[in-house]
């Protein structure tokens, strides 16, 4: 079978033993191959900067640091700190290990197969799928510009740029772990959002209020999901030298994951601890308590704290935890997505300005409605 090893497709350019459809996915494969291959030794300082280090080390001095003085002792810095890692360090993992399973075993051929189209349908396929990217706002934007390159239609390039950072599979146990059975709201409410989202999008290409996507679809006539997952199965080599390969490509999806996200995870983690211990009570109350005021201001908070997801859901639970008010926490989790203008930016330059223009208009207040609904949740 001349199949495309990296996307699933028919090859026709012979390389390295295998078919593939286009020099893209030649040079992904060479990637693969080069981050399996044995390297040499990186420097100390190189090897500090890779978060894989850098975060379980800070995290020690954090977590160790309240017993160098009665002052630190007292804040309660450290000791905030310790809980946060024991509540969310598995959720993460396991979320990471989630994102390298679906990066290594599904083809993209499946993802634009899915995303083309105008039907209803397209946009809640849209929205699952950027469900299970499991990256964060910025890691799914290479992604997202990349499917509207390869023929995805705008708004469901639209509803999975939305489901991808807002209830991503890690983000999902990050949250769980937090706010408990309630995490559940503030993972259904984004993916309602983004599918409402992309649903307002359709209406507005079909009026040609939004730049349409000249790019087309490269997927072979009559491709079947169902069957070539079939035939993979069948196909599959229950070997061990392919059993460590496939290992070895999923642990290829998790390091470059969790360099993309231990590093903001860890900055919400800090952020948190010093909020928690440093910040009265009296303060959030006053400022950021379930009130509208309170909503819009943690709303304008959370578009200058620019932070991943992944890391300001510690903070959204620290805000949670001394006002009561989900809907804010909601609010403060959503808007530095929405309103992240490097994110906003790219899409800007690869998409349009329309597209960007229209989901500040069609976000923002769904996020301040459905804050308001949350907040009466006492």
């Amino acid at each position: 079978m001349k199949r495309d090893p990296i996307c699933g497709m028919t090859g026709t350019i012979e390389r390295h033993g295998h078919w593939f459809c286009s020099e893209g996915c030649i040079a992904e494969y060479e990637r693969r191959l080069r981050s399996s291959e044995p390297r040499g030794h990186p420097s100390m300082l190189r090897r500090l900067r890779d978060p894989w280090i850098w975060v379980p080390l800070s995290g020690l001095v954090l977590a160790t640091m309240g017993s160098w003085s009665p002052h630190l002792a007292a804040a309660g810095v450290s000791a905030i700190y310790t809980d946060y890692v024991r509540k969310v360090g598995v959720p993460v993992l396991l979320g990471l290990l989630l994102g390298g399973v679906i990066d290594h075993f599904i083809p993209k051929a499946y993802v634009v197969r899915l995303l083309s189209g105008s039907r209803k349908r397209v946009i809640a396929r849209a929205t699952l799928l950027g469900f299970l990217a499991s990256t964060c706002s910025h890691g799914c934007l290479a992604l997202t510009i990349e499917l509207h390159r390869k023929g995805a239609s705008v708004p469901a390039a639209v509803s999975f740029l939305l489901a991808s950072p807002w209830a991503s599979m890690s983000l999902t146990f990050l949250l769980l772990s937090l706010f408990g059975a309630r995490g559940l709201l503030l993972v259904g409410g984004p993916l309602l959002i983004a599918w409402l989202t992309g649903l307002i999008f359709q209406r507005l290409a079909a009026r040609g209020l939004i730049e349409p996507n000249a790019n087309t679809v490269a997927v072979e006539e009559g491709f079947s999901i169902r069957r070539d997952l079939a035939q993979r199965w069948r196909r599959y080599p229950w070997t061990r030298p392919q059993l460590i390969m496939d290992a070895r490509g999923v642990a290829g999806g998790v390091l470059p994951l969790g360099r993309m996200v231990l590093g903001w995870v860890q900055l919400g983690l800090l952020l948190s601890a010093l909020a928690g211990g440093l910040i009265p009570h009296g303060a959030f109350q006053r400022f950021f308590g379930p009130s509208l005021g309170g909503l819009l201001l943690t709303l304008l908070a959370a578009t200058v704290v620019e932070v991943c997801s992944e890391g300001t859901a510690p903070l959204a639970f620290e805000l949670y935890r001394h006002t009561g008010a989900l809907g804010n926490a909601f609010a403060f989790l959503m808007g530095g997505v929405i309103t992240d203008y490097t994110e906003l930016a790219a899409v800007w330059r690869a998409i349009g300005k329309r597209t960007v223009l229209w989901i500040l208009l069609v976000t923002i207040p769904m996020v301040v409605a459905l804050g308001l609904i949350l907040n009466l949740l006492r």
